[in-house]
């Protein structure tokens, strides 16, 4: 990570030390940082892509079965906002329904269109084959227009492990201080990183967090594997996966407040540009 972004981090250290966290603890924390692009519909930054608009797709590709989100333009994103290994240009288009999964269903999908492709303009209501109109309604909520970008810093917003029988879950392995530090995160957030509806790359969030998210999307992929839902082969070690985008779906969705779509892929999937088997989990709490 650039030291500059690095930096930005000065005011979460000076408010941990004063909090009396041990410098130790907080420096190991701090090593956890990773950069990330913070999406907003309007800004200094650069015009990244946008939520909405018509959807573009290969002639070969099928309809996706959720809900378009949004477009991005990897090549207008700038080169360090995140420390995933993205395609230099091309489109990531961004597909999901903000509803808690029933059968551990994947709620949403990743489509990779690489620059020179041929599209065409397809039917955006297509996943909804039997016009349901409380899904429509939904959908006409989601959010439409340009997305700027912010290179941003990210830090944990979770602080524990599950574990399978009591104690039910423990501070983050390495981190004994974990709840403390990010609680010292949430307090100096809005000092070091914008906040935007849509985040590439960094941590996930969410509305009631106490685990990783990107973990609880792992389990969720794992146990679909195993149901014959989702294809293999699909790791259960959750450092083999990365969170690929977060939305904030509450901020814009009415009716769906709280939901929150973690877009989360295998480290693998993602250096060979798997992105058909990145794997959407939300959290809703209605």
């Amino acid at each position: 990570m650039n030291p500059e972004l690095l930096d930005r981090l000065r005011p979460f250290r000076a408010e941990a030390i004063a909090r009396g966290i041990p410098a130790d603890d907080v420096e190991r924390w701090l090593a956890t940082a990773r950069p990330c692009a913070t999406l907003t519909r309007g800004g200094n930054g650069p015009v990244v892509g946008r939520f909405g608009g018509p959807l573009l797709l290969p002639a070969d590709t099928p309809d996706p079965e959720h809900p378009y989100v949004a477009s991005i333009d990897l090549a207008a994103l700038p080169a360090d906002a995140t420390d995933l290994p993205l395609p230099p240009d091309g489109h990531l288009l961004l597909f999901a329904f903000p509803e808690t999964p029933d059968y551990h269903e994947t709620m949403g999908s990743v489509v990779y269109v690489p620059a020179g492709t041929a599209v065409t303009e397809r039917d955006r209501h297509a996943w909804n084959p039997s016009d349901i109109d409380d899904y429509e309604a939904m959908f006409k909520e989601f959010p439409e227009g340009p997305l700027w970008a912010t290179t941003d810093v990210s830090l944990p917003y979770h602080h524990a492990v599950e574990l399978s029988g009591e104690p039910w879950s423990e501070p983050l392995p390495g981190h004994p201080r974990s709840e403390e530090l990010v609680a010292v995160w949430e307090s100096t957030h809005d000092d070091i990183a914008a906040r935007g509806p849509l985040q590439i790359g960094g941590y996930a969030d969410e509305e009631a967090i106490h685990g990783d998210p990107v973990a609880h999307a792992v389990f969720h992929a794992v146990k679909a594997a195993e149901l014959g839902r989702w294809d293999g082969p699909v790791s259960a070690d959750v450092s083999d996966w990365v969170l690929l985008a977060d939305w904030q779906a509450g901020m814009d969705v009415e009716g769906w407040e709280s939901a929150t779509v973690h877009w989360v892929i295998q480290r693998d999937d993602l250096a060979t540009r798997r992105f058909d088997r990145a794997y959407t989990g939300v959290f809703w709490n209605p």
